[in-house]
């Protein structure tokens, strides 16, 4: 499995997933920086994405739906903060309305990606996810965010 670990933090209002893979830093990156790369992990296995709107530029967004075994739709976004390719980015996530528009109901997050290269050639994969509050992250976790997010990178192998 390529995910290591898992640590959430309430404390410090995030949760850190670890993962690695059998890739140079440049594929691993890849995974994010290509749309159509990005829909075969982003969602988990039966939730699959499809990139609406792709700008990974700092400024720029992302928008997304994954779609459910039921024809179900989840919306989503990402704006983008920084980056610093191939070694991470850094983007607020959201929930969406179907048109497209913020889900203001819900929490944003803070994402933080970063990868870093072994002498041996494997890539390590960080993804620190902070929350606004512990409210928002308990509301979140119970949405089943981290198994979710671990079944989504563990896909990464199969593209890889």
């Amino acid at each position: 499995m390529t995910v290591t670990s898992v640590h959430k933090d309430p404390q410090a209002l995030t949760m850190t997933i670890n993962a690695q893979f059998n890739a140079p830093i440049g594929r691993v990156w890849e995974m994010w920086e290509n749309p159509r790369l990005l829909e075969r992990w982003w969602g988990p296995p039966t939730y699959p994405a499809t990139v609406v709107d792709y700008d990974l530029n700092p400024g720029g967004g992302v928008s997304y739906f994954m779609t459910g075994p039921e024809g179900d739709q989840s919306h989503g976004w990402w704006r983008v903060l920084t980056l610093s390719a191939p070694n991470g980015l850094e983007f607020e996530n959201g929930f969406a309305h179907e048109s497209g528009d913020p889900n203001l109901d819900m929490p944003t997050m803070i994402i933080r990606v970063l990868l870093s290269e072994e002498p041996s050639g494997i890539t390590r994969m960080t993804i620190v996810t902070a929350y606004p509050s512990l409210r928002a992250m308990e509301q979140i976790l119970a949405m089943r965010m981290e198994e979710g997010m671990t079944l989504a990178i563990s896909q990464i192998d199969d593209i890889l």
